[in-house]
């Protein structure tokens, strides 16, 4: 298995999904997952230490488990079946450890708010994992082409006029 971080959670432009990107610990790999704005949210709010004024739906699992007199050990990314990520929860009470099924996003949310460590099984990982580096090469010159073209668009783009534009609204 491959322990992974939470290193960003993207906006999808297209549709109101976000992927959450998963980052090898060791390497430069990293796992993109697609997961709904709610638990994107959810992630989010934890990792930046937003205090909410009621528990969100993941601390009221955590607070169950503690309850119960259970602790969360680990999450595991453990399958990936038709471009969809299976996960695990693992979790240990009274000398035994339970293994629960999950959707990857609900245990991604749980393994931040329990600050656990999250894995990936290596057949995840080779199957589906990117490295940047890996990707440019494979591109070629027509990629660093694009990459160039890109770069020069947003280096085109002039946040202060918009900036001043925002500000201007702010006044009336």
């Amino acid at each position: 298995m491959v322990e992974v971080t939470v290193d960003s959670i993207r906006v999808s432009l297209m549709s109101t999904h976000r992927v959450v990107i998963l980052k090898d610990a060791e390497g430069d790999r990293y796992l993109p997952i697609w997961i709904g704005p709610c638990e994107a949210d959810a992630i989010t709010v934890e990792l930046q230490e937003v205090e909410v004024a009621r528990p969100l739906t993941h601390d009221i699992l955590k607070n169950v488990i503690a309850a119960l007199g259970g602790k969360v050990v680990r999450v595991e990314i453990s399958d990936l079946k038709t471009d969809i990520y299976y996960a695990t929860i693992i979790i240990e009470t009274k000398g035994k450890t339970l293994e629960l099924d999950s959707r990857s996003s609900d245990a991604l949310a749980l393994a931040v708010r329990a600050k656990v460590p999250i894995y990936v099984h290596d057949e995840v990982m080779n199957k589906a994992a990117i490295t940047p580096e890996a990707e440019l090469e494979e591109a070629g010159e027509g990629g660093e082409d694009q990459l160039s073209a890109f770069k020069d668009f947003v280096d085109s783009l002039d946040f202060d006029e918009s900036d001043q534009d925002k500000d201007k609204g702010d006044e009336n």
